[in-house]
């Protein structure tokens, strides 16, 4: 069983060799893989020291080093982590375990459940950020996953091959956790221990830009995925709307016979027509999404039949 260790990396030259050895160590017989995203400093020399192998990705942003990672690498086991040295490398095995037995498509490394990310992590709102997405997925998908947004993860060669990736940047950890939900992966969740990056080592996070593009993502993935929910909601408050503001005109008329309010008047008629075209293309978009989910498990189906004659 072959097993590729994917390490996406920016700027990463204080910890990146620590990583490697690490997993060198607890993973002896895995081919790591370090992705350098145009880093500035000594990241991919270090790595490329330490017994990696290197590789250039000049589209910048984790999203689209994935992409390439989950394109050009052939295994039967993924392990993805990030190389700031906050995610243990002791809990590889325990992580890939459930995908050589066969119990999941994608494994999570969860650092909520034991409160070690709330203790360790000192950015300010990154917790906030991560009970917030975690909320909104799960009302949303109805789904108990405790970590949306972790970086270290185990997948299968299924879910590697067969997962469209579409973020460029850190919204792809939200993506694949929403793509795996609502294509009904088998996913588990382990807890593991979570440290703070070590002194000198900064964050590539930027708390209030890239949790915009997350909560961005999010709203693109609901409306791709759920579109008759999204629509039905946008339909609701449009009806409320009109008829909060076309109410008092409609009074009007019935008592006096005139329409002297024709700005309220036309406002209303307008939240009334978005109201109708936005359930139309619910309606609409969710008989697609429907078809395209089919087309998709006919896909699966089809790539697990191709893999099994080979």
């Amino acid at each position: 069983m072959k097993i590729a260790v994917l390490i996406p990396c920016y700027n990463e030259e204080l910890t990146i060799g620590k990583v490697v050895d690490d997993f060198k160590r607890e993973l002896p017989e895995a081919d790591i893989y370090v992705y350098d995203n145009n880093s500035k400093d000594k990241t991919g020399d270090i790595a490329k020291e330490h017994g990696a192998i290197v590789v250039k990705e000049i589209r910048q942003g984790k999203g689209n080093v994935v992409r390439s990672m989950f394109r050009d690498i052939d295994a039967d086991v993924y392990v993805m982590i990030d190389g700031d040295d906050t995610y243990p490398a002791e809990a590889a095995r325990m992580l890939i375990q459930p995908i050589i037995d066969d119990e999941a498509d994608m494994v999570i490394g969860d650092r909520l459940s034991n409160g070690t990310y709330e203790k360790e992590n000192k950015i300010a709102f990154h917790n906030l950020g991560n009970n917030l997405v975690k909320g909104l997925i799960g009302m949303l998908f109805k789904n108990e996953i405790k970590d949306i947004m972790t970086g270290y993860r185990v997948f299968n060669r299924f879910f590697v091959k067969t997962m469209p990736v579409i973020s460029e940047g850190f919204q792809i950890e939200t993506e694949m956790s929403i793509h795996a939900l609502d294509k009904k992966f088998r996913l588990k969740e382990i807890p593991i221990v979570y440290r703070d990056r070590p002194e000198g080592s900064e964050s590539k996070l930027s708390t209030f830009k890239d949790g915009f593009r997350v909560l961005k993502m999010l709203a693109t993935l609901f409306k791709d995925y759920k579109p008759m929910m999204f629509f039905g909601i946008c339909s609701i408050l449009s009806l409320i709307l009109g008829l909060i503001t076309g109410i008092p005109v409609i009074y009007e008329f019935v008592a006096s016979g005139y329409i002297r309010k024709l700005p309220s008047a036309v406002l209303a008629v307008g939240f009334i027509l978005i109201c109708i075209i936005s359930f139309a293309s619910g309606l609409i978009l969710d008989t697609i999404a429907t078809t395209n989910k089919k087309d998709y498990e006919l896909y699966l189906n089809k790539y697990k039949e191709q893999q099994g004659k080979r």
